[in-house]
């Protein structure tokens, strides 16, 4: 595949040289490359296709890095990353010592801020702005967010901050078919077009400058003329909540239409007031199956360029979570499922058509889906937050002070516990069992097996137990013939070595046994709180090897390393997992590998 023009972009300085015949060329160019890549390593697809001819404008009118430009999420950053220097690169995306698929500041100088979590770009741009206003940097700042983000309260925070100051701060709205409200009737269609013009613009600005020379009334009439202005446009467009929050509001605006941008974010630039433009893009443009199915290319495996499929089609514990929550609710009318806009993502799509009454997706919003499902609890129903680990740490007050200080019943299913892979440092999902664990009255569960993890569900449903079920990202890997049964699992009968671990790692353990002799593996199955009968079965050993797929400080290794110590155990203890750092882009295996988590560093433990 030729990229004539996009092998030739080395900067944005490229973009801006560029004559407006060739930008659709750049964009197809863009667009295939983009495609080419998550075909074969994964990725979020369809956002960055919607935004690629946006990234195109803000290249070409603002000055990156000077301006920092932060994409909401990093899901609509793909183009960014193409036009700033990294196409040779770009085939590593979301790999192991590759490019991330988010903003990353220590991969390029044009990434202005870490993004992989929503809501964050607002609060961080604005504070980039005033940081260069106070020390008087030249340059803007400028947030686009979009893709869910505008759903998250942080961002509205930020606005409500941002808003009726005297700056040119900039928000771009990417409306790739968000819950924004339409403008109303053909007068509001009129005063759009003539609103997104330049010569309106050009025109008020003369208007006003020649009225503020006139001595005494000059002023006055100005500002009768700006009231009587905004009267007409609260009476046309209803009310705008970005205009109500102290923004000039521009748009809606077609977000393939890269003069008409350009136009628009050069006008913006030019006030001295907080300017949100509202920017409609196509998600998956370009790309038939993205287009027509937005939400299933979202975020994707690896796929077939020529038919779309994906080339993974086996059961995760995300299906097995939302067939069972389906099987319980059946038989239970007060089983609800509560998610924060991950309805497919966490197998939750059958739920939300057979159970509408009693699925919500809250939007990203989860520190309200947490005091939510506690309202929920409170009033006698049995609600399960469906939920990554990543994105629960959002969540953590309102778990302990909404939840635990009243032990409510809420039940917490975590996906994607444990080393993810691809999406890299932020998605990684191994802090949950160190922020839970220091919340009193929170139980909290590992399962390794599809088996396991529904009949955990099913159970927990008859108890008034605050609690959490956390599992792993993708399919179930391995098998176990014994029985898992009770707060953990012994296999063997040496009482000499022992490899202690939970979830996913018991299947390498179990392996790795068979290479060993007098050890036995000890699984947890309710990882924390820790039995007591637990301690006193351990302290026979002589040497006893923890294997955690989570962070050292805080975690349950460290937990049970403690209670070991108060009961004064002679043996041996070490602790194998991830020790204060975070976890980079990489395939599973690899990472399990690299952290010593694997079967063969089990076995070379006790060598």
């Amino acid at each position: 595949m030729e990229y004539k023009i996009l092998s030739e972009i080395k900067s944005p300085k490229d973009v801006k040289m560029l004559k407006y015949e060739q930008l659709d060329e750049l964009c197809l160019e863009v667009r295939n490359c983009i495609i080419d890549t998550v075909s074969k390593n994964g990725g979020h697809l369809a956002s960055s296709l919607g935004a690629v001819e946006l990234t195109v404008a803000l290249h070409r009118v603002f000055d990156s890095p000077n301006d920092a430009i932060i994409f909401d999420v990093g899901h609509q950053s793909y183009a960014h990353k193409l036009l700033t220097g990294r196409f040779n690169k770009f085939s590593t995306l979301r790999t192991y010592g590759g490019i991330s698929g988010f903003m990353r500041p220590y991969e390029s100088e044009y990434d202005a801020f870490v993004t992989g979590h929503s809501s964050n770009s607002i609060s961080a741009a604005y504070g980039i702005y005033k940081a260069k206003s106070l020390s008087g940097e030249e340059g803007t700042a400028v947030a686009v967010i979009g893709d869910g983000a505008m759903t998250g309260g942080m961002a509205y925070e930020a606005l409500n901050n941002a808003g009726g100051k005297k700056n040119n701060f900039i928000v771009i709205l990417n409306d790739n078919k968000m819950s924004i409200s339409k403008n109303v009737g053909s007068m509001a269609r009129c005063f759009t077009l003539l609103r997104n013009r330049p010569r309106y613009h050009n025109f008020k600005f003369a208007i006003n400058k020649y009225l503020l020379k006139i001595p005494l009334i000059g002023k006055p009439v100005c500002n009768l003329l700006f009231n009587f202005k905004e009267f007409i446009k609260r009476v046309v467009y209803k009310n705008n909540i970005f205009v109500d929050l102290g923004f000039n509001y521009f748009g809606p605006v077609d977000g393939h239409n890269i003069k008409a941008m350009e136009e628009l974010f050069r006008i913006a630039g030019s006030y001295n007031r907080p300017s949100l433009i509202h920017v409609v893009t196509t998600k998956g443009k370009g790309y038939t199956y993205a287009e027509s199915s937005p939400k299933n290319y979202h975020g994707v495996s690896p796929f077939d360029i020529e038919t779309g499929e994906c080339h993974s089609k086996h059961k995760s514990f995300s299906d097995i979570a939302g067939d069972t929550l389906c099987d319980l609710a059946e038989s239970n009318g007060k089983v609800c499922a509560v998610t924060a806009a991950m309805t497919s993502g966490t197998g939750l799509t059958d739920f939300s058509k057979k159970y509408k009454n009693r699925f919500f997706d809250v939007g990203i919003a989860e520190q309200h889906a947490v005091t939510f499902s506690a309202g929920l609890a409170k009033g006698g129903m049995i609600p399960y937050f469906v939920v990554y680990s990543s994105f629960l740490q959002r969540g953590y007050d309102q778990v302990l002070h909404d939840c635990a200080i009243e032990n409510l019943p809420v039940k917490f299913l975590i996906d994607r516990a444990g080393i993810v892979g691809d999406d890299g440092e932020s998605h990684q999902g191994v802090f949950d069992t160190a922020y839970l664990s220091s919340i009193p009255n929170v139980n909290i569960y590992s399962p390794c097996f599809y088996s396991e993890l529904k009949q955990l569900i099913l159970s927990t449903a008859n108890n008034n137990e605050l609690c959490a079920i956390r599992y792993p990202r993708g399919s179930q890997s391995g098998s176990f013939d014994g029985e898992i049964s009770g707060n953990y699992t012994i296999v063997g009968n040496s009482c000499k070595n022992a490899i202690v671990t939970y979830g996913r790692l018991f299947v390498s353990a179990i392996s790795a046994k068979e290479s060993l002799t007098h050890t036995d593996v000890i699984k947890l199955n309710k990882i924390y709180p820790i039995d007591d009968s637990l301690i006193k079965t351990l302290i026979k050993y002589d040497n006893i090897q923890f294997f955690e797929e989570g962070i050292k400080s805080g975690g349950i290794a460290e937990h049970l390393g403690n209670r070991l110590i108060e009961s004064k155990f002679n043996g041996t203890y070490k602790i194998h997992c991830i020790d204060d750092e975070f976890v980079p882009s990489g395939k599973v295996d690899l990472l399990l590998k690299k952290y010593g988590l694997d079967k063969q560093s089990m076995i070379d433990a006790f060598k």
